[in-house]
């Protein structure tokens, strides 16, 4: 069993910057890429960043500059770091992560429950 738990969400003003933490636990055999996503009321969920085992990055253009994600390997852990935040960055926000469980099984996909962020102008 695997399990992504989401902390750091919370309300902000505008202009202010929180940080996500997500923490893998569970049969966890090696975690390839980790990556955070959100949904906003009333829209699709979509990504805002992700981040290779190696550290690669990729950033939605709607926070590039503003948004930095990285991870500790040794603690199985991915985090967001929120500046600058803006009213239109409100959402529940997702943190993903494929994870294989055992030497001989595949790579899955797992979720977290979500984290809501509200950014009051």
């Amino acid at each position: 069993q695997v399990q992504l738990v989401e902390s750091g969400g919370g309300l902000v003003q505008a202009g202010g910057s929180l940080r996500l933490s997500c923490a893998v636990s569970g049969s966890i055999f090696s975690i390839n890429g980790m990556g955070w996503y959100r949904q906003a009321p009333g829209k699709q969920r979509e990504l805002v960043a992700t981040i290779t085992r190696g550290g690669g990055t990729n950033y939605a253009d709607s926070v590039k500059g503003r948004f930095t994600i990285s991870r500790d390997n040794a603690k199985n852990t991915v985090y967001l770091q929120m500046n600058s935040l803006k009213p239109e960055d409100t959402a529940v926000y997702y943190c993903n992560a494929d994870i294989k469980s055992w030497a001989l099984t595949p790579f899955k996909e797992y979720w977290g429950p979500g984290t809501q962020v509200t950014v009051s102008s």
